[in-house]
């Protein structure tokens, strides 16, 4: 191969690595709303609880002063439980919002924050924590439950473009088995790999700039890389020293994304 060739070869990879030829890092509003079921937004009137939680949250950020969301299920949910000294500590001070309900899928995330949750409010960061639910059995796959997280992602960077979110992995957890175990701790499971792939999907969006990805499931984790039931009893819902890690381990980067480190 002679200098020339070698040149425009290294030249062509070059582009492509940066995507200068089209090879663009997938972007949240690629995702077709309604294409499948994790994309399809829908409440839960059913749960008796839920509307009138989403008509809290509604009220809550009708008085502004928001400049953190907190977006999941019941494991977010439980920073009102188990977590709250922890959130008194961190969050609370920083004006936060706990937008986490218990049982939520993505699609449920996607129909509240279409639905006023997110209106007329310019907070600084959003924490985003979902999709455990969506792996259980067979239901969704792992670029289905990804797709979820797209679609959320997409809803907030369109109502709130100021706003930074913060993508987190989705949480280790024991498979059924062990859960109804009730005393071993959780090895890495098939459940929990589905979580892990449809993470790593999502995290593909992250640009660096307006959406960042963090993956914190490490510190929950014991020296043989169990989930031990001393962080999450159930093995998928911390308690309170699994709230403790949590946030020291995001501690850093909140900081840095809501500007108040460099």
């Amino acid at each position: 191969m002679n200098r020339r060739i070698l040149l425009s070869v290294l030249f062509i990879s070059a582009m492509l690595f940066n995507g200068c030829l089209g090879v663009d890092q997938p972007k949240p509003c690629d995702v077709v709303i309604g294409s499948h079921t994790a994309v399809t937004p829908l409440p839960r009137p059913e749960k008796n609880w839920w509307m009138p939680r989403h008509q809290a949250v509604l009220d809550q950020v009708a008085q502004g002063n928001v400049d953190l969301l907190m977006i999941g299920d019941s494991i977010t949910h439980g920073w009102e439980n188990s977590g709250k000294a922890v959130w008194d500590k961190y969050y609370a001070p920083r004006n936060a919002v706990n937008m986490g309900f218990g049982g939520d899928r993505t699609e449920h995330v996607l129909w509240r924050l279409q639905n006023g949750e997110i209106e007329n409010i310019h907070p600084k960061l959003a924490v985003l924590m979902i999709g455990t639910n969506n792996s259980n059995k067979d239901q969704y796959t792992p670029e289905q439950i990804a797709d979820g997280i797209k679609a959320i992602v997409c809803t907030l960077r369109t109502k709130l473009p100021e706003t930074k979110v913060l993508i987190l992995s989705i949480f280790p957890r024991g498979d059924e088995t062990r859960r109804t175990n009730k005393t071993s701790n959780a090895t890495y499971n098939a459940q929990w790999a589905k979580n892990d792939k449809a993470s790593q999907l999502a995290a593909q969006m992250a640009d660096g700039k307006m959406i960042f990805f963090l993956d914190i499931n490490k510190a929950f984790l014991n020296e043989q890389g169990e989930l031990p039931r001393q962080i999450m009893p159930d093995l998928l819902h911390p308690q309170a020293p699994g709230y403790a890690l949590w946030a020291e381990a995001m501690e850093p980067t909140i900081a840095k994304l809501m500007g108040e480190t460099k």
